[in-house]
């Protein structure tokens, strides 16, 4: 069959006709939303109960209508040991100090791509990856980056503002202001002129824009605070950097990205590094490859250390936000759209994009079952207090095995197999290889 024709057309029409079942489907489904009617609420509460392993953490940020998951959930390690350090009851660091150094990084690196191919047609692969512009999200490795570039400061040093917490307008506007400049550039390249005096003026513009939306970042700030004695204690014009190596003070090059990414480009027990993805000039993504159990291994290893794990997953699978659950059980989409089957192999999914790392967030705890197999983990998220439990969900190791692609792990944590595997020359990539 190529094409529908009438016949098939009354064919299928016949066949839902005596579908009795789908009939009374469509009436629920035509006034409540297909994630409320899948919640089974039983499978669901299969997942409540305490944690064997849990660490203790200080309530739930926000981020708002933005795609900053992935330096919220970075921040959220590290505001931890600000609160140990400095004996508070609560604290955050900034989001929107953090974020504007990212989309100027973004814009600087956008615009020495569109220098560096210059000279290759518009068509040409990697032009077709600069041309679908900068994105709001993001990687640890690039958290990480900022971070050792620019520090760190407190959230009251640097608030959000709308338009650091709404990004998508801001985005468009940039990234149509990257594609202009990014002519504009080209062109120089091809009449053999230099390119980086009209680049450092585009750069001068989009400074003032994110100054406009986000404020103007601090060189340096003071920072006072009461302990939970009631002990006052002040620092004076501390700079951003200063404030991380002193109320931080973790090394976060130590932690390595370990992946469960089993396709035809990307095998197990492997070492990748993919080029131009990161947020600045010269910085990649490079991972460790490895089977799902031993990312659990991992996982629980640094649990144990009470060292909360930055993990990435596919949040449009299988959960319930409202409620705060990651569970295939919990959530039964193929019974609620007539029992089709919708499972493909993980492999596959990412193959044919059917799933990916869609959101990033932090386990804080774990259970286990009688015979010592994880069977939920504690997640730390940073969509605010109205959903989940408060702002914290769980998922099932069900979920962990299918829909969890990459942890941050302590390289001290693996073994000497993962080691070698990490001392390995990498298999290097171009961003849109599966």
């Amino acid at each position: 069959m190529k094409e529908i024709t009438v016949e098939f057309l009354e064919k299928m029409r016949k066949s839902y006709a005596k579908d009795k079942n789908a009939h009374t489907l469509n009436a629920a489904v035509a006034k409540t939303p297909l994630t409320d009617l899948a919640y089974v609420s039983t499978a669901a509460a299969k997942l409540n109960g305490e944690f064997e392993i849990e660490i203790k953490t200080h309530g739930i940020t926000a981020q708002k209508q933005s795609g900053r998951c992935w330096m919220f959930s970075c921040m959220n390690i590290m505001r931890e040991i600000v609160i140990e350090k400095c004996r508070l009851d609560a604290f955050e660091l900034s989001g929107n100090y953090l974020a504007f150094y990212d989309k100027l990084e973004k814009c600087n690196n956008c615009l020495e791509m569109y220098i560096e191919n210059a000279k290759k047609p518009l068509e040409d692969r990697m032009n077709e990856y600069i041309l679908d512009g900068i994105g709001d999200g993001g990687y640890f490795g690039m958290a990480v980056d900022l971070v050792n570039k620019y520090g760190v400061v407190p959230k009251s040093v640097m608030p959000e503002t709308e338009q650091s917490t709404h990004t998508a307008k801001l985005m468009y506007l940039l990234n149509n202001l990257l594609r202009r400049d990014g002519a504009i550039l080209r062109d120089l390249v091809k009449a053999k002129k230099d390119p980086y005096r009209e680049k450092e003026k585009m750069m001068a513009e989009i400074y003032t824009a994110l100054c406009i939306c986000f404020g103007e970042p601090v060189k340096d700030f003071d920072f006072s605070y009461r302990d939970k004695d009631g002990a006052f204690h002040q620092d004076y014009k501390i700079t951003p950097k200063q404030f991380f190596d002193k109320y931080v003070g973790i090394k976060l090059n130590d932690y390595i990205t370990v992946t469960n990414e089993d396709t035809d480009n990307k095998h197990l027990n492997k070492r990748y590094q993919f080029h131009y993805m990161g947020n600045m000039v010269g910085s990649n993504v490079d991972y460790i490859n490895l089977p799902i159990e031993e990312l659990k291994e991992l996982t629980i290893k640094q649990l144990k250390d009470n060292d909360p794990v930055w993990f990435a997953c596919d949040a449009g699978a299988y959960g319930d936000r409202k409620m705060g659950v990651w569970d295939q059980d919990s959530v039964d989409f193929e019974s609620l759209l007539g029992g089709i089957d919708m499972y493909l192999e993980k492999g596959d999914r990412l193959k044919y994009n059917a799933s990916f790392g869609t959101h990033a967030m932090i386990f804080t705890g774990i259970n286990f079952d009688k015979k010592g197999k994880p069977n939920r983990y504690k997640i730390e998220n940073s969509w605010g207090e109205e959903v989940g439990k408060k702002g914290y969900f769980v998922c099932s190791d069900k979920y962990f095995d299918e829909y969890v692609y990459e942890v941050i792990i302590n390289k001290k944590h693996l073994n000497d197999k993962q080691k070698k595997i990490l001392k390995s020359k990498a298999i290097e990539h171009m961003p849109w290889i599966k």
